[in-house]
């Protein structure tokens, strides 16, 4: 696996490394030795799937207050997604930053977030599926988010027709949303 470190600190862009022949392909999507070489989190709890019927589909930005804050691994693997992670660390020098990148079922791409950010997508075409590696067990007392569209930090969702839930459109701008200094 390839790991290419973001502009925000401990996030990474996840490429598998295809071993192909006249059978198709076959590549590693996780590999708890080198998680654990680079100082990653290893622990997986559960994994979850979402199936998105819409292009436009936003879900977001979401994030478990401690002690339940998740690491999640997060891979696309049917049609395309927009996917964003933003840190919420107090303590970072990349506080209040995003990073975004396009995840396909095509590119194979995955996305590491760690402990302390808040995730988000938006689907880029229907019949979008995503699949996900968590830390942590599901807490929806400790579920918490930021606004998707707080002008402060600026992410260019790339679709203007969107399907959201009152929840997520409701959340916090990021400087008012619980963390882990609440």
């Amino acid at each position: 696996m390839i790991f290419v470190e973001t502009l925000l600190r401990g996030a990474f862009v996840l490429e598998p490394e295809p071993f192909e022949d006249a059978r198709g392909l076959f590549a590693r999507t996780w590999c708890q030795r080198e998680f654990e070489l680079r100082g990653l989190e290893t622990r997986i709890a559960q994994c979850s799937t979402s199936f998105n019927v819409r292009k436009g589909t936003l879900r977001g930005l979401h994030y478990q207050l401690p002690p339940a804050s998740e690491t999640k691994v997060i891979r696309c693997t049917r049609g395309s997604l927009f996917d964003v992670i933003v840190d919420l660390r107090p303590c970072s020098e990349t506080y209040g930053s995003y990073f975004a990148v396009v995840l396909s079922a095509d590119n194979r791409k995955m996305l590491y977030a760690p402990t302390g950010f808040a995730h988000g997508f938006q689907t880029l075409e229907g019949s979008t599926e995503v699949f996900y590696q968590i830390s942590e067990f599901y807490s929806p007392e400790r579920a918490a988010g930021v606004r998707w569209d707080d002008p402060a930090l600026g992410i260019p969702w790339p679709e203007d027709e969107r399907t959201i839930v009152e929840r997520d459109r409701n959340y916090p701008d990021f400087q008012w949303a619980p963390t882990e200094r609440s």
